[in-house]
């Protein structure tokens, strides 16, 4: 297929001081959970986006010194360094993409709880969390001390092979930024005060790079136009345009963005796609170098629209990047229908919040590119005669059904119902979560499209029709329930009463088919992810008085990986749910449930017409159990393997589903054994060493 000629403008090439990007695509700096821990899966990660048509390939945040460290992210601290990052410069290049990194110094946010070097920041305050830790203010020394390490990093990215330095004023991770933000520079000298004086360091910064490597490489500034939090942070109306009124011709390219992290990433449950557009687009008003901007954007309509309207030069783009590799050269292709599509789950930056290998619930090959030798594009072909039946059409039946497909197997599809996608197209109809569709959508156009794969609605098959289907490998991926009677984290064993008083009782499945519900309503959420406050919420704009108890400190306390703690914390109160942190759901009664603080305290009764129970789900793998236990008929009827996978195995999230669908299609459900699955970088000794 060729490039439809509407999009040829995505593909000009676009200068960027002394060196060109080959198109507009630009992957923005995004932490991975690799960094110097894992560097050639960082390395590889990278180079594979690359190959997939992303004319830049930034790295994440690069400590320039001890004086900023985090416990994962990459390094330029000195020449010792140079290696690890060449790696990555080295395969960006093999594909002509620029290899930019982002080099920082992290000021008050940095506990450096490794180098125990005290943090700086430009007036003295608590470092940023909960660490009993605290910044001292910058003197003129500090200032100067920052200023070369940052050029010395900038030289030794310059030995590493990389084409850009990205200077470093976003996310409120930097203290280029602390010093531009008025809550956090109250200092009263030549760098405090006006917006002048508070922007100095930015352009002394600035001014270094291009004076040490502007000729040979291009200097990018990322810059935070607007914090999202009224006056007393950096706004658009405000620093946004001072800044670049003041500084707009000095670096090669603008990255703008809105601060902090959770804004930039917000999910696709709180924000639409390019939300940030009307906070950016006054950039390139003020300047004539290029400009790049984030917005979550995968529609190549959408990304022609804002260069054209003059909003954006280069396509910013870290989890579409990651949802897709090859996204650029679809669309250079013409294959815009084959976009796997990021949902905005932000399941991406948990990994990298939780410090393991990023993953993503779109793209199970992600972080798994050098480490298991997965492409997202490419799979082995068939090497084996099977014919594989998938029973179940959720997210891990049908990655794996299609990914089986791919490789030229012959796949039947068996789905109990008639709706393909499982939970993915049942939660997707829940407040927020529409765009968690995808999941299901592209796998299903995807399959459509396969010969080989055969789809089989409103079958739901037992241990019999399973053996009389001829096929010699199966995967159960018939999903989870959720548990009636309470049990899960808090209560160990069924919840008192939970049984006796069923008519009380509701699951989040009961509520996704629709359920009647008699309020007031009582939430017990113990399972801690996002669906617990969905529910709550999708029963507050239903009309019912609802009230979620939960036996976290917040609700839904396991997103405060993906960046969305406070936002719901805030939409709870907003649909006027009242909150019970800390407290358990104890016994369901006739009419009334007890809740009880799980930190000591006299237990109470709260009335309610129904309790919703979000504790725990329980694999549905009765089928599996039922083939498994009858080994002769397995064997009489030629299937020799049955492998259980997605919830279906254990329940988990629809990334980890979706993982365990995609690992089956590559392995067949091959046992573990004993080799280690997977590529590991182990820690190279030191030759010498002495005794203290």
């Amino acid at each position: 297929m060729s490039r439809d000629s509407r999009y040829d403008i995505l593909f000009e090439p676009v200068k960027i001081g002394p060196v060109t990007a080959r198109n507009r695509f630009y992957q923005v700096p995004h932490c991975n959970g690799m960094g110097r821990t894992h560097p050639t899966a960082m390395a590889v990660m990278r180079g594979v986006k690359a190959e997939g048509g992303w004319a830049v390939l930034c790295t994440e945040q690069c400590d320039i010194h001890p004086t900023t460290e985090t416990s994962r992210e990459i390094r330029l601290w000195d020449e010792r360094d140079i290696p690890t990052l060449a790696r990555m410069t080295d395969l960006v290049h093999e594909h002509g993409s620029l290899a930019g990194v982002e080099l920082t110094h992290m000021g008050y946010h940095a506990s450096n709880l490794t180098s125990r070097e005290v943090p700086m920041a430009p007036s003295a305050k608590p470092v940023l969390g909960i660490n009993p830790v605290h910044a001292r203010a910058m003197d003129k020394t500090d200032i100067a001390d920052y200023r070369r390490w940052h050029r010395n990093a900038a030289l030794n990215a310059k030995k590493a092979g990389f084409d850009i330095i990205c200077v470093y004023a976003g996310h409120d991770l930097s203290i280029a930024m602390h010093f531009l933000s008025p809550r956090h520079n109250q200092r009263t000298d030549e760098y405090g005060g006006s917006m002048e004086n508070r922007a100095r360091l930015l352009r002394e910064v600035i001014e270094d790079t291009k004076e040490a490597v502007g000729d040979t490489m291009g200097v990018v500034v990322r810059l935070a136009v607007d914090e999202l939090l009224g006056d007393k942070g950096v706004l658009a109306e405000r620093e946004g345009k001072e800044v670049i009124e003041m500084l707009g011709e000095l670096p090669d390219l603008w990255d703008v963005n809105c601060s902090d992290w959770d804004n930039d990433s917000i999910t696709s449950r709180f924000a639409e796609e390019g939300f940030q557009e009307p906070y950016i687009k006054f950039v390139k008003e003020l300047t004539s170098k290029p400009v790049v901007g984030v917005g979550r954007y995968t529609s190549p309509d959408r990304m022609v629209s804002l260069i054209k309207k003059g909003v954006l030069d280069m396509i910013g783009a870290a989890r579409p990047s990651i949802a897709d590799p090859f996204l650029p050269k679809k669309i250079e292709e013409g294959r815009i229908e084959d976009i796997r599509e990021c949902i905005g789950c932000n399941i991406c930056v948990a990994s990298d919040n939780l410090g393991v290998p990023m993953r993503c619930t779109q793209n199970p090959t992600k972080g798994e590119e050098w480490r298991k030798g997965w492409h997202p594009e490419r799979i082995a072909s068939k090497d084996t005669d099977d014919r594989i039946l998938v029973v179940g059409a959720g997210p891990a039946g049908l990655e794996a059904a299609r990914a089986l497909g791919q490789r030229g197997y012959d796949v039947m599809l068996a789905e109990a119902g008639t709706e393909l996608g499982g939970r993915s197209a049942r939660e997707s109809r829940l407040p927020g979560l529409s765009a968690w569709g995808r999941v299901r959508d592209w796998r299903v156009g995807q399959i459509q499209n396969m010969p080989n794969v055969e789809i089989f609605m409103d079958s739901r098959l037992d241990a019999d029709q399973v053996r009389e289907t001829g096929c010699s490998l199966v995967a159960t991926a018939t999903g989870a329930t959720w548990r009636r009677d309470g049990g899960g984290r808090y209560h160990e064993f069924p919840m008192p009463g939970a049984v006796d008083n069923a008519q009380r009782v509701l699951t989040p499945d009961d509520i996704m088919d629709g359920a009647t519900v008699d309020g007031p309503v009582i939430v017990f959420d113990d399972d801690h992810y996002y669906l617990g406050g969905v529910i709550a919420e999708k029963l507050a704009a239903d009309g019912h008085d609802v009230t979620l108890v939960t036996t976290g400190a917040y609700v839904s306390t396991w997103t405060q990986y993906t960046l969305e703690l406070g936002r719901i914390q805030a939409r709870m109160h907003e649909a006027g749910i009242e909150v019970l942190a800390n407290h358990a759901v104890t016994e369901v009664g006739d009419g009334s449930v007890t809740i009880k603080p799980i930190f000591g305290g006299q237990a109470f009764e709260r009335a309610c017409g129904h309790a919703v129970l979000v504790t725990a789900p329980l694999a549905n793998d009765m089928l599996y159990h039922d083939l498994m236990a009858d080994e002769a008929a397995l064997k009489d009827a030629g299937i020799r393997r049955v492998t259980r996978i997605g919830d279906g195995l254990a329940p988990g999230t629809i990334a980890a589903a979706v993982y365990s669908g995609h690992r089956f299609a590559r392995d067949l459900g091959e046992p573990l054994g004993d080799a280690i699955p997977f590529n590991r970088e182990l820690v190279e000794l030191t030759e010498t060493f002495a005794m203290p």
